[in-house]
This record gives structure tokens, C-alpha cells and sequence, in this order.
């Protein structure tokens, strides 16, 4: 069983996060673009993946990871032992052929209070909200499943281990989404019960130690869940993401965004009115035929009627 978490617990005292550089931080919908001097081998090897596959990346995720825990609290209220039975990260079940484990067990509820779910459920979509902003989708994306993965490869090492099965779930895969977001603002402020500010780096650390405290008094499942979710924090953040981002960086990267949009776009298609930026797949070519500086895309370049 887990400890109650002492952020979760403050969660029904929630009220606001404050930044005292730039109140505005959230509203920046910006990438964390990384073109920046030294970089490593690993930060390189992620630019190339995320210009290659950074189209498939899934932008919102942690929305749809709130509407899987959602659907797991009616399930824990409708029948508690539905996801225990046929659901939950079982690896001797999944073995038996039983795969679909492999992803049921995302929609564990964290919480079976609702209230507490609630303002669980929030805290969570606003810690992942925030970081798909900063570091953009792909890099939230590979984050998030990364503790996936080896949340996974955890629970069948457990059980290769000991021979009994250790159901892990995304407890801890959360709680490292709140050490990545104290990495990234360590010293943005949390106002607990409308009065006590206190920075986020000071709950990190409490949240590390209690790490620490469940990995002496847990049993075998327990360290290896929490090894599995810092193992995945500590590849990310000091492979990857070495570099913080400040509020005043945000900004810059948000109006320049912001500045590049209102340019007008260089090929625009005369017959369809596709351009280079809403269809990146195609070629413009003018026509020398046409009376006039006419462009057409691939498909209307050999088909279209000659203006005169």
C-alpha cells in the first residue's frame, strides 16, 4: 500500500500556483525547442527522433491520461475487484496471455475518495498540461511513456525475481511527473489552504525523501517501482534535458512563435489554396504558361487552366 503523499493531501487546500517572474507562464503553448551549444550525444540522438517521429507524438496527453483514470474510479465504485481480476499489471496473467494488461493498467484510479480524486485528477492535468508546453508533445510524450515502459519492465523483474507477482501501477510514474515539474520551476510557489506559500522545490525534496523511507520499509515491488520512475527522471533529465528553462525564455520562444505565424506563407497553391505550411508534403511550382505569377501544387500543376 502507499504512503499518502503529503502534496496529494494538500490537494483539497489547492488553490493557485504563482510564479513571480511571469504570472502568464501557463498560457505559453510553445515547444522546447533544443538547439543549443554542447550538446550531448543523447540530447542529439533525441533531436533526430523528434524530428522524425515528433509528427505521431499525441498533443493533450495528459488529458486522455484523466479520462482513463476517470473511467477507472466508476469502475473502482461500480466493482472494486474488476481491476484487480482482469485489468492490473499482472505479469504471470499477461504471460498466459493476457496482453491487454500491458495497458489496462494505466486507468487506475490514484485516488477512490472523490473529492480527493478530484483535486488529484487536476493537480496531475496541470503538472502535464505545463510540461507538454515547455518541452513540447514529443518530449512530454517520451517522458510519460518512458515511466510506461519501465514501470512494465519493473514489474516483470520483480517477478522473475521472486516468483510472486507485485502489482505496480502509475503512482509512481506521477510522482515523477511532479519531480520533473520541480525541476523545470523549482522555485514557483504553491499556496497550501489560501495562506502558506511555499516553493516547489522544497516539496520535491520532501517527495525524495519519502521516496527514500518507502524504498527501506517497502517490499521488493515497491523499490523496484520507485527505482524504475527516478531511473526514468534521471535518464531524461541528466541525458536530455540538462538545461532549465526560465519564464523570461518561455516568452521569447512564445512571441517569436507568435511572430513567425503572422508571416504570409511563401507558396500558396492557385487553384486549391494549400500552402507549404498546411500541407508540408507538397511541391509548388509556378507556371510558365499562365500570364502572371501563378504557383500550383504537384496536383493541380499539370491540370489546371492557363490564366491568359
Amino acid at each position: 500500500m502507499h504512503i499518502v503523499h503529503p502534496l496529494l493531501c494538500s490537494c483539497i487546500f489547492y488553490t493557485v500556483l504563482i510564479d513571480k517572474n511571469s504570472w502568464k507562464i501557463y498560457n505559453y503553448s510553445i515547444a522546447y525547442k533544443n538547439k543549443r551549444k554542447g550538446e550531448n550525444l543523447l540530447e542529439k540522438f533525441l533531436n533526430k527522433m523528434e524530428r522524425k517521429f515528433g509528427r505521431y507524438a499525441i498533443s493533450g496527453l495528459m488529458k486522455y491520461i484523466c479520462v482513463l483514470y476517470i473511467i477507472g474510479l466508476f469502475i473502482n465504485i461500480a466493482s472494486p475487484q474488476v481491476y484487480y481480476y482482469y485489468l492490473s499489471l499482472n505479469p504471470y496473467r499477461i504471460l498466459h496471455g493476457e496482453v491487454w494488461r500491458l495497458v489496462t493498467f494505466l486507468i487506475q484510479s490514484p485516488n477512490s475518495n472523490v473529492i480527493f480524486f478530484i483535486f488529484t485528477l487536476y493537480l496531475y492535468y496541470m503538472l502535464g498540461q505545463t510540461l507538454e508546453r515547455v518541452w513540447g508533445a514529443f518530449r512530454f510524450n517520451l517522458y510519460y511513456f518512458a515511466g510506461v515502459l519501465f514501470t512494465i519492465i519493473g514489474s516483470f523483474a520483480a517477478y522473475f525475481m521472486t516468483g510472486q507477482v507485485y502489482l505496480m501501477d502509475t503512482y509512481y510514474i506521477n510522482m515523477s511527473l511532479f519531480l520533473a515539474f520541480a525541476f523545470v520551476f523549482p522555485d514557483m510557489e504553491m499556496l497550501l489552504m489560501f495562506l502558506i506559500p511555499i516553493k516547489i522545490k522544497w516539496l520535491a525534496y520532501l517527495d525524495i525523501a519519502l521516496f527514500v523511507y518507502e524504498m527501506v520499509v517497502g517490499n521488493i515491488g515497491t523499490k523496484i517501482s520507485i527505482a524504475m520512475a527516478l531511473l526514468n527522471f534521471v535518464i531524461f533529465f541528466f541525458g536530455f534535458m540538462r538545461k532549465r528553462v526560465s519564464p523570461a525564455q518561455m516568452h521569447r520562444r512564445a512571441a517569436y512563435k507568435k511572430a513567425v505565424k503572422k508571416m504570409p506563407s511563401r507558396h500558396r497553391c492557385a487553384v486549391c489554396g494549400r500552402t507549404e505550411e498546411t500541407n508540408p508534403e507538397l511541391e509548388f511550382r509556378f507556371c510558365s504558361k499562365c500570364n502572371g505569377n501563378y504557383e500550383y501544387c504537384q496536383d493541380h500543376l499539370f491540370t489546371h487552366t492557363h490564366v491568359q
